[in-house]
């Protein structure tokens, strides 16, 4: 009896794995649409050189970053891209998940700051509390929800963590009973680079911005873009 000869050919036209970068690959079948199938030899990941649809592009997640901190929202994006929403709002999530916070320096000065804005519809007030260190410009921490203790006390507690030498908010009563006094301050104009950055947030995303029919229907959504925004 013959033999029946495998349908795996070794490749080397000088394709690589995307995932791994090697050459090392093999014929793996094909598609439907009758592409040429691949197969990495080193991690065993199939794939195929060209594909139709836009969202398995190697560079569709960079160009989601790009464009989400340009401010394009999630339709603008997806026609940009000539992807599905679903597709993308999967993408943003999936992006935001594996994005690691670098670690807050211990004695540095902090401003905190709240943003008004609108989740599902501009009926649903809620607040976009954040802390910037005032040496780098940098968001250290944030938190989304009410304008309650429970709200503030998540980007607060970091600090409090990393030894906060000076923390300076505006004159929110809530901050009084949250924040020892020897490190809080309120002190008239001590948080100017956290407004500004406020108006930037603004511009740049335009789910923050008040005075306009965007808002962000989604929680899970405008943390992970928010996530995307700051920390990328």
């Amino acid at each position: 009896m013959n033999n029946i000869g495998t349908s795996c050919f070794r490749f080397g036209d000088g394709y690589k794995c995307p995932v791994c970068q090697s050459y090392d690959l093999v014929k793996n079948g094909k598609t439907s649409n009758e592409k040429q199938r691949y197969q990495c030899k080193h991690c065993h990941k199939r794939f195929i050189t060209n594909y139709t649809y836009k969202a398995y592009q190697p560079d569709t997640n960079q160009k989601i970053i790009q464009l989400t901190k340009e401010g394009l929202g999630i339709r603008g994006t997806a026609r940009v891209l000539a992807i599905s929403v679903t597709t993308l709002l999967k993408r943003i999530l999936l992006i935001a998940s594996k994005i690691k916070q670098a670690p807050i320096a211990t004695g540095r000065t902090y401003e905190v700051d709240e943003m008004r804005i609108f989740i599902g519809n501009k009926s649903r007030l809620r607040w976009l509390v954040y802390a910037l260190d005032r040496e780098t410009r940098q968001v250290v921490a944030f938190n989304v929800g009410r304008r309650t203790n429970r709200t503030l006390s998540v980007v607060l507690k970091s600090l409090f963590l990393s030894n906060a030498k000076i923390i300076y908010t505006d004159k929110l009563k809530n901050y009084g009973y949250l924040i020892s006094r020897k490190i809080h301050r309120t002190v008239f104009r001590s948080t100017n680079h956290i407004e500004r950055h406020n108006l930037t947030l603004r511009t740049h995303l335009k789910r923050l911005n008040r005075k306009t029919i965007c808002y962000s229907r989604s929680f899970a959504v405008l943390m992970a873009t928010i996530m995307i925004y700051l920390w990328h």
